[in-house]
């Protein structure tokens, strides 16, 4: 390699380091100060490093003919700081490359353009109050649902993590508590800092107090005596998933709402976010987010069926052993399951399948499950067989389901990978519920087989996070608007 060209190609790296860390302040000061969300062609870009900024625009080569700068998006990105905007999700990679590279915008300034994209949110007021959150139940989505309320925590934060509680109360427990929110194995280390209270029984973690209260039973407690009142409670035990046993967190002073964070029996709906979250309504006092793999197979089993048509399929799921099994052989209620989880593979059953009818009932009866536990701590494999009511071919799958990972409202839900190279550990954490492996789809005539990813810990934290924030009625837009020429 010639000098001259080593420092052009220094000198470019040099000019994107610098844009990206010119962004990052105010990446966060547009979240913490008015909730907005900023992404590049999907890929949130909260908290995110330097490198992780310059990763998202070079994404943009795969999904569009030209590839975006970060000295195309810089400007519309100082520009948003400097406007009035209500709270939403901004893809700023979308926003940039239409105006770079659309000629319609070839004569129009930045501010102009903005104020035309985000027309909704311009100048808007948000007058929504702060809703007070309880995790009952500190296990592990009980914890990654604390990291982030904790991580949205700010001036215009809404979500207000006001308590946890567990069982116990032994020496030492706070001190575990706060470790175990601390450290993670999986998960790395929690970002920020955390301290405890013990003469109140609190953590603090970043600017957040959360008071950690010990009871045997939701009945037990008395949240107003702890200043909280008209809460949410997400309820991440799975010890009641029925409206008798989880109403019992209703009858606690301070609680209007209940979340279960495992599917729910009996009426309570099965929320899906992105697949049936129009079906919550303000009057609903306790809802279910489903189980993780029914998160993960129903937004792409929905994109399918809408232009395909699913006649019938059967789900696998290649699982992430979890807490429910043993690390060596002893007994356990469920067939295989006391077998050592570090050792083996284990079939065992699914209610996926069927529970996708829930949240989607286009597909009831259509569809069966079975599952493999394997030995690893975390992500998941769900592997679709489905019969289409249409011959199609793998080329033709994979366009439409990257365009609704891109320009769909299923964009949050679905994502999609072209790498040939990515194994499990690659998707750690992960925001989306679902990650389409396109290299892996595998189509003859109308039999599709398609291999999804999924965080069955992150990707559904975050599921169960939009459910909570709609149940707050904490709603807000993602801009631009999908483009109806793209799908």
């Amino acid at each position: 390699m010639n000098h001259q060209l080593e420092q052009e190609l220094l000198s470019s790296w040099q000019e994107r380091q610098e844009f990206a860390e010119q962004m990052q302040p105010i990446l966060g000061k547009l979240y913490r100060n008015r909730a907005i969300e900023i992404s590049v062609y999907g890929r949130p870009l909260l908290g995110a490093s330097a490198i992780d900024i310059i990763k998202a625009h070079r994404s943009v080569r795969f999904k569009e003919k030209q590839k975006l700068r970060l000295r195309e998006s810089w400007p519309l990105l100082e520009a948003l700081n400097k406007m009035e905007l209500a709270p939403a999700h901004i893809d700023l990679g979308k926003l940039a490359y239409g105006y770079h590279y659309d000629p319609a915008y070839a004569d129009v300034s930045i501010e102009d353009y903005l104020s035309e994209q985000l027309k909704d949110i311009v100048n808007v007021q948000d007058q929504q109050k702060p809703q007070d959150v309880v995790l009952y139940g500190f296990g592990r989505i009980g914890r990654l649902l604390a990291r982030l309320l904790i991580e949205r925590q700010g001036t215009n934060n809404k979500l207000r993590l006001k308590a946890i509680v567990v069982r116990g109360g032994k020496e030492g427990d706070l001190e575990k508590r706060a470790s175990l929110l601390r450290r993670d194995s999986v998960h790395g280390p929690f970002n920020g800092s955390i301290t405890i209270d013990k003469e109140k029984n609190a953590i603090k973690a970043n600017g957040s107090y959360i008071q950690v209260i010990y009871a045997n039973s939701p009945t037990e407690v008395d949240y107003s005596q702890y200043g909280i009142g008209q809460a949410i409670v997400v309820d991440n035990t799975g010890m009641w998933r029925d409206e008798e046993g989880l109403g019992q967190h209703l009858q606690s002073k301070g609680v209007k709402k209940v979340l279960l964070t495992a599917p729910g029996k009996g009426d309570i709906k099965n929320i899906v976010y992105g697949v049936n979250d129009k079906d919550i309504l303000s009057s609903d006092t306790i809802l279910s987010a489903a189980s993780c793999t029914t998160n993960a197979i129903t937004p792409v089993l929905k994109a399918l069926d809408e232009k395909y048509v699913i006649e019938s399929g059967h789900v696998e799921t290649v699982h992430s052993y979890t807490n429910d099994q043993n690390l060596i052989d002893n007994f356990h209620k469920g067939d295989r399951r006391g077998r050592s989880a570090p050792l083996n593979m284990v079939i065992t059953e699914t209610g996926a399948a069927t529970a996708v009818a829930k949240a989607y009932p286009q597909l009831q009866g259509k569809l069966t499950g079975s599952s493999i536990r394997v030995p690893t701590p975390n992500v998941s494999l769900a592997i679709l067989n489905l019969h289409l009511g249409e011959s199609t071919d793998k080329a033709a799958i994979n366009e439409y389901l990257r365009d609704i990972a891109l320009f769909s409202p299923l964009q949050h839900q679905i994502n999609f990978t072209a790498s040939k190279e990515i194994v499990s550990t690659d998707l750690v954490g992960t925001r989306a519920p679902s990650v389409v492996d396109s290299q892996a789809t595998i189509v003859a005539g109308n039999r599709a087989t398609l291999y999804v990813w999924y965080d069955n810990e992150f990707g559904y934290s975050c599921q169960v996070m939009k459910v909570l924030q709609h149940m707050a009625d904490l709603v807000y837009p993602t801009l631009p608007e999908p483009l109806p020429s793209k799908l």
